[in-house]
Parts: C-alpha cells; sequence; structure tokens
C-alpha cells in the first residue's frame, strides 16, 4: 500500500495555526453554550416527562438526556420495544445485564421472574461474566445486554446468551456501531484508556463494530431482528438517528410429528 503524500507546512503558518487554534476555541465555546438550549419540548417514553432536554456525553449530543428519569436516547428507544415489541409477561424470567436503573421498577412490574447481573457492581442479584455464565441451559426467556457487548468478547458473550436462552428466547442488545464499515474495527497496539478513547470513543471499549456484527450473531445461532429509530419517534422522543436495538431471537426447537399406527 502506498505511503500517504503528507506536505510539510511552513513553520511561519504553523505559528499562526497555533495562534488561531485558541481563538477558534474560544467561539466554538460560545456557540456551544448558545446551543446547549434548544427549546423544543420533547416527551419522555421511560417517565412521562414532557419539555426541554438536556445535552449529555462527550461531545455533547443536543437534547440527549431527560431531565426528570435521565434517560438518554437508547433508553427511549428500549421503551418503545418495550411497549411495541416486548410483549413481558408474568410467564416470563428476565435477565438484564447492567441495569438500568429507571428501568428495573418497569420489568419488575411485567415479569415473573427478573434477575439483574453484573461482573463488577455489586448492588445486582448475581454477579455473572456474561463471556462465562454460571447459569443451567435454556434458563431465561428475555436477556437485556446495553451498551456490554463492546467491552467483552462478544463472540463468547453471544455464544453464552445463546445456550441460557430458552428456545424461541430472545437477547436485546444496543451498542455503538459504524454501518458503513463493512467489518469491525480492532487494534491490538491500543492499550492505554487515552488511546481507546481515540480509536473506540470510550477509554474502556475493546472495538469499533461495523455491520458485520450482524453476521455474528447470526453465526452464534439467533434470528435477528432491527428496531430502528426513525421519525416521528426521533423528533418526537429526542432519539440518536437509525440507533438500532439488535432483538436476537433463539430458534425455537422444532416440533416433532407423531404418527400413528392403523392395527
Amino acid at each position: 500500500m502506498a505511503k500517504d503524500l503528507i506536505p510539510t507546512p511552513d513553520p511561519r503558518a504553523l505559528r499562526s495555526a497555533k495562534a488561531a487554534l485558541e481563538r477558534i476555541r474560544r467561539r466554538r465555546l460560545r456557540e456551544y453554550e448558545t446551543m446547549m438550549v434548544t427549546g423544543f419540548t420533547r416527551t419522555c417514553p421511560v417517565c412521562g416527562y414532557q419539555g426541554e432536554f438536556a445535552p449529555v456525553g462527550e461531545p455533547p449530543r443536543l437534547d440527549g438526556l431527560c431531565p426528570l428519569c435521565r434517560s438518554r436516547e437508547r433508553h427511549r428507544l428500549f421503551r418503545l420495544w418495550i411497549d411495541r415489541r416486548g410483549g413481558i409477561g408474568k410467564n416470563m424470567s428476565v435477565l438484564h445485564f447492567a441495569p438500568e436503573p429507571m428501568f428495573e421498577p418497569i420489568l419488575r412490574g411485567l415479569a415473573g421472574r427478573y434477575v439483574t447481573a453484573d461482573f463488577m457492581r455489586t448492588k445486582v442479584d448475581l454477579k455473572l461474566d456474561i463471556e462465562a455464565l454460571d447459569l443451567p441451559d435454556d434458563s431465561f426467556d428475555l436477556i437485556i445486554a446495553h451498551q456490554i457487548l463492546e467491552h467483552v468478547d462478544h463472540h463468547k458473550a453471544l455464544a453464552e446468551c445463546f445456550r441460557v436462552l430458552t428456545p424461541g428466547g430472545r437477547m436485546v442488545a444496543t451498542t455503538p456501531v459504524v454501518e458503513a464499515w463493512a467489518e469491525t474495527y480492532v487494534n491490538p497496539e491500543v492499550k492505554t484508556a487515552r488511546e481507546r478513547v481515540l480509536h473506540f470513543g470510550q477509554k474502556d471499549h475493546s472495538r469499533y463494530f461495523g455491520r458485520d456484527l450482524k453476521d455474528h450473531m447470526r453465526a452464534a445461532g439467533f434470528d435477528l431482528y432491527e428496531f430502528i429509530s426513525v421519525e416521528p419517534d426521533v423528533s418526537t422522543y429526542a432519539l440518536h438517528r437509525g440507533e438500532t436495538l439488535y432483538e436476537l431471537t433463539k430458534p425455537a426447537a422444532p416440533t416433532l410429528k407423531t404418527t400413528t399406527r392403523k392395527g
């Protein structure tokens, strides 16, 4: 592969650029302060709040945070999934990794059995490593794993969740994805937290998924449905445009046909 041809700037131009950098930063800071208040009325499907939302994230995403329940875009998308496709009932058992506080009372009220889990946190029902679940086969009807797969070996995690789900059971997952990338970006040379911010967007992320993530999900045995944030939901509920919630279904066991012998 040919090496990129990078020109060498004039030293005087570099000194001018450094001074311009500080001026641009100050001007942009004033602009960001003005942009922090959009004036739009949004609705939170999680808690019912209606009004202005707050910015959140680094860099800030305008109207990303509900000021009442602190839900972010992915949380509100998940609530829409619960209402429109969840079908969570008292006959179901639910396993929720890294549970978001605003969803615990909602899911406990819907499911017959609701279990929270995490590998690091202590205020959960079970301490579990999603890459090696200390759980029996076919033990949960629904597994929820928001923003988990980018932190772990997702191949192992998907395989373990598939094993633990009952036939016909589902796993719900969200994770950062660049759909324009054919392949997931991993880099073994990236070792420090600062380097991970630059390469993967966050200090504790280990990869940036491309659209091949969907192939990995299917390879684990799952059927895939994509629940995508679209209008008018985006503007009404302050969702991230095009964000996808992956609904993974473990195929139901085939029905065995029986025959009756006539004598």
